[in-house]
């Protein structure tokens, strides 16, 4: 059993800077997350050992310190005026590329540009992209194209944790669903997550089985996990080393490890040597063939 890490995987700098902010912010005194700040439950957990404490959103209210946190997925500029009005001290630990994407989606808009998002609607990214403006729509399948009002001119961005290929192949039937508009795509897919996508089909090439660790609730780690299924591997999403099962790899096979931008370096090295121990104490070739009958 051979073990091949991705070579870009596992936490981004937008992750990373977000968890700088956050301890920075609970060193200062009692603060409230409002939400998640990344989609990862080893950090949910390592926030509570801070006294992080957790708040909502969308829930004026929900904080009983005056210190409140936006999560790394961001917020409408809406939602983080009306935490300053209320007296709150807010620190804001939007990813960079997050922020850009309110950014292109804004500038669309002052242009004249029918707002247009590719994404999940319920995401916590998509929610605070489409926040300040009510009249934008979410879309992630070709079918929610026909729901789209008609245009002259449609503006169209990208939660920036889709799949690249997806956003194209949705900017390109929207386009031909309407030859006569005129279609502006600004591309907000972050480059961790398309250098993470590439490194995964590299990886697909030379594995048979690829773990993906990560957030089961982390929108790019599951689309490592499917995009890992349609290169033809069979792929595993875990959170923790201890949920591997030595009778994935009882052939002894391949294995590609990738994860999440998200997750937490320790985790990836904790899966690794995991993995190492299970290989060692697979059956020799030889021992595996009499077992197997051949």
């Amino acid at each position: 059993m051979n073990i091949t890490l991705a070579k870009h995987h596992g936490m981004c700098f937008g992750v990373r800077q977000a968890l700088r902010s956050t301890h920075d912010a609970a060193k200062r005194g009692p603060v409230t997350l409002l939400g998640q700040l990344v989609h990862n439950p080893l950090v949910d957990a390592h926030l509570r050992t801070l006294g992080v404490q957790q708040g909502e959103l969308d829930r004026l209210g929900s904080a009983s310190t005056q210190g409140v946190i936006i999560s790394a997925h961001g917020a409408s500029d809406r939602d983080r005026s009306a935490w300053k009005q209320t007296g709150h001290q807010v620190t804001d630990t939007t990813c960079p590329l997050v922020r850009k994407a309110h950014d292109a989606l804004a500038t669309l808009v002052e242009g004249g540009y029918f707002p247009v998002v590719i994404g999940q609607s319920t995401h916590v990214e998509v929610r605070g992209l489409v926040g300040d403006f009510p009249q934008a729509r979410v879309v992630l399948e070709e079918g929610d194209l026909d729901q789209l009002p008609h245009h002259r001119r449609y503006g169209v961005i990208s939660q920036t944790t889709q799949p690249l290929l997806r956003v194209l192949r949705l900017v390109e039937a929207l386009k031909q669903q309407h030859p006569q508009s005129e279609v502006r795509f600004v591309d907000t897919v972050c480059h961790p997550t398309k250098q993470r996508q590439s490194a995964l089909e590299d990886l697909c090439r030379r594995c048979t089985v690829i773990i993906v660790v990560g957030g089961r609730n982390s929108n790019n780690t599951r689309q490592l996990t499917e995009a890992a299924r349609q290169f033809g591997c069979t792929a595993h999403q875990i959170e923790h080393p201890s949920e591997l099962n030595a009778t994935w790899f009882s052939r002894g096979l391949e294995v590609g490890v990738t994860a999440g931008t998200s997750t937490l370096d320790e985790t990836v090295r904790d899966v690794v040597e995991h993995l190492k121990m299970i290989a060692a104490n697979l059956p020799q070739p030889g021992i595996l063939s009499s077992m197997l009958g051949r």
